[in-house]
């Protein structure tokens, strides 16, 4: 029986896996900073002598799009100087696998189509910067299946969704920027590929594949769209204005348009991948 280690598993994806790992027949450990300092660079490598893993799911990175901007110091520790201590550990450790996240934010967003995984990066924001250069640590390792995700929400942690219903029990009027394109991703249906993964290549029903993988729900929406429908699934009385981005101005530049394609995941691991509002509706009914 596989032993997958996750970690950076208190945010909002560690959380899901957490939460439906009994569904799966792989045995889970879960791991913060409290138990393992990523930055530490033995910390990793004594942590897997002890506890040897044959998957390790990295949720770990520094997320926090508009502070990133005063402390690159700090992202880029997490996000690029952490993966090269995971690089010397897959280097030792011959059977362990690393499923790594990354982000849609590499992108500049000025190529208005579903981005594939080839298209050139070009980030606007020092978080952007960081998960590509993360990303370019990691390299083509054999072992290695990084996942760019997008608009991350779920019942956990500090997310859009969350921050929208708060808001819209205390404001009747919300100004949400339209002119920033996306797919929302719901972290319990990113959980469950992520592990039906694991769980098919564990199985051998799949070879694994290393590389660049794309994940998102299905659809397209702007913040404003993804606003309105919280609106209507929870019966706001409210009104969602539709506004463009230097209305309001934060200190990280996002992408225009980051809708990320999703065929090459299918083709290689099989995934299924649900609509924005269908995952989004299920978010709120488990948060109401």
């Amino acid at each position: 029986m596989s032993h997958v280690l996750v970690t950076g598993a208190n945010g909002q994806l560690g959380r899901e896996i957490k939460k439906i790992r009994n569904s799966y027949s792989q045995i889970y450990t879960f791991t913060d900073i409290e138990e393992l300092d990523l930055t530490d660079k033995n910390a990793l490598s004594s942590y897997l002598e002890a506890n040897p893993a044959d998957y390790i799911i990295n949720c770990a990175a520094y997320t926090d799009v508009d502070k990133a901007e005063s402390e690159p110091e700090k992202a880029s520790l997490l996000n690029r100087d952490v993966m090269y201590h995971f690089r010397d550990c897959l280097d030792r450790c011959r059977h362990t696998k690393l499923i790594h996240i990354s982000t849609d934010y590499i992108f500049k967003g000025d190529i208005i189509r579903p981005l594939r995984e080839d298209d050139p990066p070009d980030p606007l924001s020092v978080y952007g910067k960081t998960k590509l250069e993360g990303e370019q640590v990691l390299g083509n390792h054999p072992r290695t299946l990084i996942i760019r995700t997008s608009w991350l929400f779920s019942v956990f942690g500090k997310n859009f969704v969350k921050s929208m219903i708060n808001r819209m029990d205390q404001r009747n009027d919300l100004r949400i920027v339209y002119d920033q394109v996306g797919t929302p991703t719901y972290a319990e249906d990113l959980a469950r590929a992520i592990m039906q993964i694991i769980s098919d290549v564990d199985s051998d029903h799949l070879d694994f594949v290393p590389g660049i993988f794309n994940y998102s729900n299905e659809g397209v929406c702007s913040w404003y769209d993804m606003a309105v429908e919280i609106c209507r699934l929870i019966n706001c009385k409210g009104n969602v204005h539709p506004i463009e981005s230097h209305e309001y101005p934060l200190p990280a530049k996002r992408p225009a348009y980051s809708v990320l394609n999703k065929s090459r995941i299918k083709e290689f691991y099989g995934v299924e991948v649900p609509y924005w509002r269908e995952s989004l509706e299920k978010c709120i009914k488990n948060l109401l």
